[in-house]
């Protein structure tokens, strides 16, 4: 568990840090992202979530 929330932890600091270091950049990109039709968005979910699990995968010892 200690490990689960390590790994959560580092997530959500690579998640904030654009936000942090480049707020004027990342508005009009969040824009782009509300006008990217649900589809694209699926799709690229999915494809991250596929790329995850082989890193899981390959990197699990």
């Amino acid at each position: 568990m200690r490990y689960f929330l390590c790994v959560i932890g580092m997530v959500m600091i690579v998640e904030g840090l654009p936000y942090f270091a480049f707020p004027d950049r990342m508005k009009p990109w969040l824009q782009k992202l509300i006008e990217t039709p649900d589809r694209s968005l699926r799709r690229l979910g999915l494809g991250l979530m596929v790329g995850g699990l082989v890193l899981v995968y390959f990197g699990r010892g």
